[in-house]
Parts: C-alpha cells; structure tokens; sequence
C-alpha cells in the first residue's frame, strides 16, 4: 500500500507540517500520510541523509518519502525525485537524498520541472516537494518529471562515522551501521573510550555504552541518563573504533 512519509527539519511546532498535509490531502485525499521525523539535524543534510537512509526501511517499498531540510531553498540547487529500490524520494538535490542512493541497488534520479503559478521562494516543501509527491501516489506525475543521468557521487560515504542525531533521551545516533566487525569493540568519542552493551539493563544505571540500535545504526546511551549531555556530546563529532 502506497504512503507518503514526511521527513523533515521544521520542528514540532508551527504551521509548516500542517501546510504540506493540506496539499497532500487535497490532491490525494485518500493516501495516507506519516510524519516520521521533523526534528532532523536542523539546515544540515548531510547529516540528515544518513538518518533517511536508516529510518526508511521501516516502510514498504511502495512508500514515497517527501524529505525537506532545505538551507539553500530558493537557491540553485535542484529540485528532484530519486527512485531507489522502490520507494520514491522527494526534495532538495542539496546531498539529503545522497545517502539513499549510494547504498542502494537501483536508482532512477529525475529532475522536478513543472513549477506551480504561485511558488514562495522559502517553501518548496509546500509549493513544490508536497504537489509532486501527491501526484507521484496518485500516478500523475511522470510529464513533470526530466529523468537525468547521475555520476557524482562516488566520492559519497556510504557511512559516516558522525554523531548524526539526538532523541528525545539524549541517545546519540550515529551514521555508522552496524557490522559484526564492531563486535566487542570499544568505542571513541569526545575522547571517551566506550564499550559495548546488547541492552540497557545489561549496564549499571549511569553508565554509558553504544549498541546496534532498532534501525540498525551504532548509537551511544547512557542507562537512565543522558548521553548528549554527560558525554558533552555535539552534532558531526567523530566517533571511532
């Protein structure tokens, strides 16, 4: 069944989520609609791309994801649609979708060129992002789409050994994932050494450690504390084994 997934930066608060619903239902009234995240690494992409990559394989692979984190909205870059191993992406071609697309197998990148007769410069994620991927669940979209070939991105770490996100309990979700070459690995970030634990109970209360997290990402806690903050923990801080 097809939905489309929000994903975006604009906080838990303010109208913008609530806008890009209304165009959402307004086009295709009966796809339903997911607000996944919108507290994404604020104005920051490249971060926020390996946190899509994690989070989207929680859907089907007939979901369509409309990704907005979006600094350099109504600048040059574009604005496009990226198929990758079924699911569909839409957003800013400003590196949010990247992620997905070097750890994909099959990937179709086209370029967004219809435009509506009245576009904010400062909201595509309403103007633009959310009329496509409306139209992308309904199947009416493929004369606004200009498929394009893509070969700049060899050079895109398909991991990023970066904090990348926090969660509501301080937790520090990184863009590393999980392989059984970390097993047992002791852990290094902002100069503290962390070892591995399976579960929060298998720690003492207050102490910190890194597990395989449910998205299958290495991410860094604290038993009944908080990580970011005992840790003294900051966004794109490397971690290392």
């Amino acid at each position: 069944m097809t939905c489309i997934v929000l994903f975006t930066d604009f906080g838990p608060s303010g109208p913008y989520i609530g806008q890009m619903e209304s165009v959402l239902r307004l086009t295709a009234p009966h796809v339903p609609v997911i607000n996944l995240l919108s507290n994404a690494p604020t104005a920051n992409p490249r971060l926020s791309s390996y946190l899509l990559a994690a989070l989207r394989y929680s859907f089907p692979v007939s979901s369509i994801f409309l990704a907005v984190v979006d600094p350099g909205v109504g600048g040059k870059r574009r604005a496009v649609v990226l198929q990758a191993d079924g699911q569909i992406f839409v957003g800013p071609d400003n590196g949010l979708l990247n992620t997905v697309a070097v750890q994909s197998q099959n990937t179709k990148w086209s370029e967004i060129v219809w435009r509506p007769e009245h576009c904010s410069m400062s909201f595509h994620g309403r103007d633009i992002f959310a009329p496509i991927a409306a139209k992308l669940a309904i199947n009416t979209a493929a004369k606004l789409l200009q498929p394009f070939d893509r070969n700049d991105l060899n050079d895109w770490p398909q991991d990023l050994a970066e904090v990348i996100y926090f969660d509501h309990y301080g937790n520090a979700m990184t863009g590393l994932r999980y392989s059984d070459v970390y097993s047992g690995k002791t852990l290094t970030v902002n100069g503290i050494q962390i070892k591995q634990a399976d579960t929060f109970g298998a720690v003492e209360e207050q102490q910190a450690f890194w597990y395989k997290n449910s998205s299958g990402l290495v991410e860094v806690a604290v038993n009944k504390g908080h990580a970011d903050q005992q840790l003294a923990l900051k966004l794109g801080m490397r971690v290392g084994f």
